[in-house]
């Protein structure tokens, strides 16, 4: 059973987190919370305070119960995201957990982050694919897909979910993320759903307003979404994302990005966007190589 349903008593916190409304999730009050989900509402703080990174402070409360499956996936991801470029210990205790310990949903989710992030995809999926009816793990797996450039699957993940799931705030935001893959009338359809949560005080939070600056995008309103950008940058402006996607405005607007790709560099210098970026021009460089005028002497 997936602790964090619906029908359950996490499931305010649960929707905080997946707004992204990390502090209210670290500052929620959890002392009436049942025996059985103290440490599912645990680790939902954890994950939120390693979305915040504070990546030191996860390691070193996770270290004193390592032998915790739960808790030693939270240590293993905030391990990983605090350096991704020297991550083979991390990688390797996610591995060996996934081995060990892959019936349990937080080390499917958080172990599975970690060997996403690492390009292990394919790993993520056999061991996400344990999961018993949670709608974490089927976000997860959707993006994954998404990553893939497999909109199909996650198209066929999220039809399924709702099957199940109904009206779930986390469907709803899975769904929006495919229709802003397969495009048409599906970014109108996910400018609905990220511009409801952005523009109400109680669910506002960077991602629902990133997500609507990038359905703007999609729909052509650039000054809208330079204003929902702005937004976001007055909540938190060392958001990498935010800032990946105000340098993709600002090349549209045709203005000066400089200054933007030092900040990101700054901030998250392995940010999807470079590595995005180095992967298209090298692909261009070597089409172009194939079309360079030969020379004969």
């Amino acid at each position: 059973m997936d602790p964090y349903s619906a029908e359950g008593e996490l499931v305010n916190i649960h929707n905080a987190f997946h707004q992204g409304q990390y502090q209210q999730v670290v500052d929620f009050d959890t002392s009436s919370f049942s025996a059985s989900n103290e440490l599912p509402a645990r680790i939902l703080k954890l994950r939120a305070r390693i979305a915040l990174g504070q990546y030191d402070d996860v390691i070193s409360e996770a270290e004193a119960e390592s032998l915790v499956p739960d808790l030693a996936a939270a240590k293993t991801l905030a391990q990983y995201l605090k350096d991704p470029w020297d991550a083979d210990d991390a990688i390797a205790a996610a591995r060996k957990l996934a081995s060990e310990q892959g019936d349990s949903l937080s080390v499917q989710l958080l172990a599975g982050s970690v060997l996403s992030n690492a390009g292990l995809n394919e790993e993520a999926l056999a061991l996400l694919a344990k999961h018993q009816g949670s709608l974490d793990a089927v976000a997860m797996i959707i993006q994954i897909h998404l990553q893939q450039n497999r909109a199909d699957l996650a198209a066929k993940e999220a039809q399924q979910a709702r099957k199940w799931a109904q009206d779930s705030l986390l469907v709803n935001i899975a769904e929006s993320w495919v229709g802003l893959r397969e495009g048409g009338e599906k970014y109108q359809q996910a400018f609905y759903v990220f511009e409801e949560l952005a523009q109400a005080p109680a669910s506002q939070a960077v991602q629902s307003l990133l997500g609507q600056a990038i359905s703007e995008m999609h729909l052509g309103r650039l000054p809208e979404a330079e204003a929902a950008l702005q937004q976001a940058i007055g909540l938190d402006a060392k958001n990498g994302d935010v800032i990946a996607n105000t340098i993709v405005l600002n090349t549209i607007l045709g203005k000066d990005t400089t200054e933007l790709r030092k900040n990101l560099a700054e901030v998250q210098p392995k940010h999807p966007f470079f590595v995005d970026v180095q992967v298209k021009k090298e692909a261009f460089d070597a089409a172009q190589a194939k079309y360079a005028p030969k020379v004969q002497a």
